[in-house]
């Protein structure tokens, strides 16, 4: 979920949300019980869905800048203690955590990288689908 987190900051809680709400979490896992709320699944997607239009706009704002790899550092961090057992949900936390901020600056560059030759909705369009498999996979794990 880090490495998610890195390239889109809503997606994983956004993913950890439904899944809690759906009873598809694994029976010991450190995610808190409002998680799982309808109103928090809802509200988590929205904001999922609203980054992944907004970041195909010019005005999108980057996502190596200071408050956003702290944001998406604590949603990883998050998303991976609520995936993780509970006797390893502080661990996960912060492995999560760590990688968001690493995943952030790498994932920024491979975008730049790809809009040299390519639009920013084109490229945008593909990194959505890596990262919404990426989710899925990991919630699934």
């Amino acid at each position: 979920m880090g490495i998610v987190a890195g390239a889109r900051s809503m997606t994983p809680l956004a993913m950890v949300a439904n899944a809690a709400r759906k009873g598809e979490l694994p029976a010991d896992n450190g995610a808190p019980r409002f998680l799982a709320h309808p109103l928090v699944s809802l509200g988590t997607t929205a904001l999922a869905v609203y980054e992944l239009v907004g970041d195909k706009q010019k005005s999108a704002p980057d996502r190596i800048i200071p408050p956003a790899v702290v944001i998406r550092s604590l949603n990883a961090a998050f998303a991976g203690m609520a995936l993780a057992p509970r006797r390893h949900r502080f661990a996960a936390a912060a492995a999560a955590g760590a990688t968001a901020a690493i995943a952030s600056y790498v994932t920024f560059s491979a975008r730049m990288r790809s809009m040299r030759d390519h639009s920013q909705a084109s490229t945008g369009f593909v990194e959505d689908a890596i990262v919404l498999s990426a989710a899925t996979a990991a919630v699934r794990a």
